[in-house]
């Protein structure tokens, strides 16, 4: 039971980190999200989401090694990848590529909530 979180740390924590070459600019985030960025705001938007995705990736991984902050870690990953999915049903509409997105974000949302009932459980044996 007590690998339920790494595995899922480590899954979800790789995920995040996909995103990360979008840092590079308009070419790249083409590539990821199917779509053309043309204007620099946009561009920013987009840039800035991929290295926050990656500082997030960064966190989920750290927490395996810190057992410490693996609750926090499966909160805020699965708040992230929860919260994507709302939004893209909610907007609808959206192309193959950001489809994959929502995709790898259902998978992740079901093993994070997986790992954080596994965490908080574990947590909850040692207290009592």
């Amino acid at each position: 039971m007590k690998y339920v979180s790494i595995v899922a740390l480590l899954m979800t924590g790789i995920i995040h980190l996909l995103p990360i070459p979008g840092v590079m600019g308009g070419s790249t985030l083409a590539r990821l999200y199917g779509i053309e960025v043309n204007d620099p705001s946009t561009a920013i938007l987009l840039q800035h989401r991929a290295l926050l995705f990656g500082v997030l990736g960064v966190l989920m991984l750290s927490a395996i090694a810190l057992p410490w902050l693996r609750v926090t870690a499966l909160s805020v990953g699965l708040f992230s990848a929860a919260s994507f999915i709302v939004v893209a049903i909610a907007v609808g509409g959206y192309n193959s590529a950001v489809g994959r997105v929502v995709f790898a974000d259902m998978v992740a949302s079901v093993l994070l909530a997986a790992a954080l009932v596994v965490e908080l459980w574990l947590i909850s044996r040692m207290t009592t």
